[in-house]
């Protein structure tokens, strides 16, 4: 199988390497994470000039692939743009189901001009009243949905199954209880109040589309943590590499070194299934157990990493002037978004059944 890149999507991400270094470093980062937004509408706008919010809407704006790289580079320079949820996954949803007016949001989510929130989590109900439909309903936890401008809501249907609809996230009937999560980033609480809706596409069950979505969105996260974890990686080795103890740098202590060594192993296992779930998604396999073992060794990978990079620093690694306690932090909550390790080690057991053989 060919692992080389193509020149457009080389160039892809070493555009966005390039705009997200020159946009933080640890000081700015802080800075922006604990603005009101939590993120920077320049940086937005410029990752909007480049193509990224509008990768995988149509066959001409990149897919899965491109998606990943993207989402490397995210998680590189920590930036705390929510570009998969404010943008690509519920976007997917519309450039799949949606007709008309609908698609034509996705100029301006594309843009800059728009953003969107993926409300899923939690539970909603749809009533019809002539060609009208309601939704009532909590939904817990909405990533970015602080800053929506439209919300794409899961909601039961009268008839049963789950039909997907499209919310204006100012409508009076809407209530949002904004809040930081504890890697800094927004979300918000949504409470759906009777607010009025638009079935995206047509009102039936839309199960698939959404596991599809969902699908999506944990390779993002998956490609994202990547990039994270090579950089706590990286800032552990250079920290090993200056810090002198009783009189030599810390890379010349050989239990360290193999410590590091076994960061890199793990980093390594992450990268291969990132890349595993990535590329069966671009040829158009939405396979729930890919999805699982790749969600499940990024989560142990994650968790080895960001462990062994704090305790590798010492006391500087827990300061918030120092950044790997933020990639710590931001590898834990990806490690608990759309599935903990535990959850998708879950549905890889439930699923043994299904195999002839099974070999330890």
């Amino acid at each position: 199988m060919d692992f080389q890149l193509t020149d457009e999507q080389a160039l892809l991400r070493d555009t966005t390497r390039n705009l997200l270094s020159r946009s933080y470093d640890q000081e700015s980062r802080n800075k922006v994470a604990d603005s009101e937004l939590g993120w920077s509408r320049e940086v937005w706008n410029q990752l909007a000039e480049i193509g990224i919010l509008g990768l995988g809407f149509d066959e001409d704006a990149g897919g899965q692939i491109e998606i990943a790289l993207v989402m490397t580079e995210v998680g590189r320079a920590l930036a705390p743009e929510p570009v998969a949820f404010a943008a690509l996954a519920p976007g997917s949803l519309i450039a799949e189901l949606g007709r008309g007016e609908q698609r034509a949001l996705l100029d301006d989510v594309a843009s800059g001009r728009s953003l969107l929130g993926f409300a899923h989590a939690g539970v909603a109900t749809a009533a019809r009243e002539g060609d009208s439909w309601t939704l009532t309903g909590l939904k817990n936890p909405v990533p970015a949905g602080d800053s929506a401008d439209v919300l794409v809501v899961s909601a039961e249907l009268p008839g049963g199954g789950t039909g997907l609809f499209l919310v204006e996230g100012g409508a009076g009937a809407v209530v949002r209880q904004p809040y930081r999560t504890f890697d800094g980033r927004r979300g918000a609480q949504i409470d759906l109040g009777g607010v009025p809706a638009r079935p995206l596409g047509e009102a039936v069950d839309a199960t698939r589309p959404i596991a599809r979505a969902v699908i999506r969105a944990q390779s993002a996260l998956c490609a994202e943590a990547v990039g994270a974890m090579e950089e706590a990686l990286r800032l552990t080795t250079e920290y090993l590499k200056t810090r002198k103890q009783f009189g030599v740098t810390l890379n010349t202590f050989q239990t360290l070194t193999q410590r590091a060594a076994d960061m890199y192993v793990a980093l390594e296992m992450a990268r291969s299934m990132s890349h595993y779930a990535a590329m069966s998604i671009a040829d158009g396999n939405f396979d729930p157990v890919i999805a699982s073992r790749a969600k499940l060794q990024i989560g142990r990978s994650a968790r080895h990493i960001g462990q062994e990079a704090i305790q590798l620093h010492g006391g500087i690694g827990m300061t918030a002037e120092y950044p790997v306690g933020h990639y710590t932090a931001r590898l834990t909550a990806i490690e608990q978004t759309l599935g903990s390790s535990s959850d998708h080690l879950q549905v890889l057991i439930d699923g043994v059944g299904d195999y002839d053989i099974v070999t330890l």
